[in-house]
């Protein structure tokens, strides 16, 4: 399930078909991140949603690891 992260819409997506499998299945993950609030819309280098994409995608990978045992 390597899904492209570009958007707000699509990571909350796979937070929700995550999760449901994991209840599914008994298993527990850790709360996925949250949505960062500082972002002044300005394009910066280095922007809150970098780093929350980036924690989006290592969530993702975490979780598929849980699932697959």
């Amino acid at each position: 399930m390597d899904l492209p992260l570009t958007d707000r819409a699509s990571a909350h997506a796979l937070f929700s078909r995550l999760q449901q499998r994991a209840l599914e299945q008994g298993v527990e993950l850790r709360p996925p991140p949250p949505d960062p609030v500082g972002c002044c819309g300005r394009g910066c280098n280095g922007c809150v949603w970098e780093g929350w994409f980036a924690a989006v995608a290592y969530w993702r990978d975490e979780a598929l690891l849980r699932l697959a045992d």
